[in-house]
């Protein structure tokens, strides 16, 4: 066991890559605070193409874990929310989420709404691994496409 967390860590090392970098800053965005990871990760990827899968699935997990917490607060918020029950738009919004399930936070990838998404759905008590399971897939297509399309458009970099 020791050997695997050893191999991990040194996969994780900055000096070494900059993955653990593109973890935190993938997580953090995954969280109520406006950020986005998209040009680290791509930024990562100019500097050490051969990277592309490890990097893609470093920054689903970091996201995806990120998407966890922003569910956690949204579980235990409940004192906070009930101030606002009873806007229309509130009210729809819930109806909507509780109407889809789970499945809603295959939406967690959307800039804006994905986060607070997150949150209602943990608020709302959705099921924790079903969340996570849609979380994932959806982050996982989000980095996938978008970073396959800015490789594409831009194969050489930005030039300044």
């Amino acid at each position: 066991m020791d050997l695997w967390i050893n191999h991990l860590l040194t996969l994780l090392a900055l000096p070494n890559y900059g993955l653990s970098t593109l973890f935190v800053i993938a997580f953090v965005s995954a969280t109520l605070l406006p950020m986005g990871s998209e040009p680290a990760l791509f930024g990562l990827l100019k500097l050490n193409p051969e990277l592309f899968w490890p990097a893609i699935l470093v920054a689903t997990a970091g996201n995806t874990l990120g998407g966890a917490v922003s569910w956690a607060m949204g579980w235990g918020s409940h004192r906070l929310v009930d101030k606002y029950r009873h806007s229309a738009t509130h009210l729809r919004a819930l109806d909507w989420l509780e109407r889809i399930g789970p499945k809603a936070c295959l939406l967690s990838w959307l800039p804006i709404i994905g986060d607070p998404l997150c949150a209602v759905a943990g608020w709302l008590k959705l099921p924790f691994w079903s969340c996570l399971l849609y979380m994932a897939i959806g982050k996982f297509g989000r980095y996938l496409v978008m970073t396959g399309m800015l490789l594409w458009v831009f194969p050489g970099g930005f030039k300044l």
